[in-house]
């Protein structure tokens, strides 16, 4: 097997959280842990299968963790390592400036909505 070859560092990051889903996982995670149907609820138009497959891939890149607890019925966290922390401003800096073009946009009388909810703890 070769080893991956990045031509810059913005590469790998997209490699690692560069899917529709990602981002938004990473978001939601970030306000305070979640369980996977706190996910599912969050993320509407995800389904099962893509949810738990982009889980896989954050937790294989160690960017989230998956907490077991043992009880009856069985319960399961995710939360942000601390690789996943360092995403979060990041993260939060690609939303400001997705929220302030969208509101140049619709100065500019573009039809394009933003469905803005405050997430406690994910802009602080």
């Amino acid at each position: 097997m070769s080893d991956k070859i990045y031509q810059m560092g913005i590469n790998y990051t997209l490699d690692v959280i560069g899917s529709k889903w990602k981002p938004l996982i990473l978001c939601y995670i970030g306000e305070s842990p979640k369980r996977n149907g706190e996910l599912l609820r969050s993320i509407p138009d995800i389904s099962q299968k893509v949810l738990t497959q982009q889980l896989r891939e954050l937790e294989e890149d160690h960017i989230i963790y998956r907490k077991s607890f043992a009880e009856v019925p069985p319960r399961v966290e995710y939360h942000l390592t601390s690789d996943g922390y360092t995403l979060k401003k990041l993260l939060v800096d690609l939303s400001i400036w997705g929220e302030e073009r969208i509101a140049r946009l619709q100065e500019s009388d573009k039809s394009i909505t933003l469905i803005h909810e405050k997430h406690d703890g994910y802009l602080e």
